[in-house]
C-alpha cells in the first residue's frame, strides 16, 4: 500500500525526491504521514481538498481488501 501511495504522490509533485511517507501500523489500522516540499503541498491537496480526498478514497479501497482502516495525513 505504501508503494502505491508513493507512486501517486510522486506523480503529482514537482520535486519527487522530497516526498517522505512514514507508516504507523496497528492491528486494524494504518496511518500514513505524507511530507512534500512546501511548493508542492497545494498540488497534493488540490482545490478545496479534492485531490487529497481522492487519494484517501483510493487508499481506503486498498485497505478494505485487507480489512483494515487507513488514514492519510498531509504534514507541512
Amino acid at each position: 500500500m505504501k508503494a502505491t501511495l508513493e507512486t501517486i504522490i510522486k506523480s503529482l509533485v514537482e520535486f519527487p525526491e522530497q516526498v517522505s511517507i512514514t507508516e504507523a501500523s496497528g492491528e486494524k489500522s494504518i496511518v500514513f504521514e505524507v511530507k512534500v516540499a512546501n511548493t508542492d503541498m497545494g498540488k497534493v491537496i488540490g482545490r478545496e481538498g479534492k485531490i487529497a480526498a481522492a487519494i484517501r478514497t483510493v487508499m481506503k479501497a486498498l485497505a478494505a481488501k485487507e480489512q483494515k482502516k487507513v488514514t492519510v495525513e498531509f504534514i507541512d
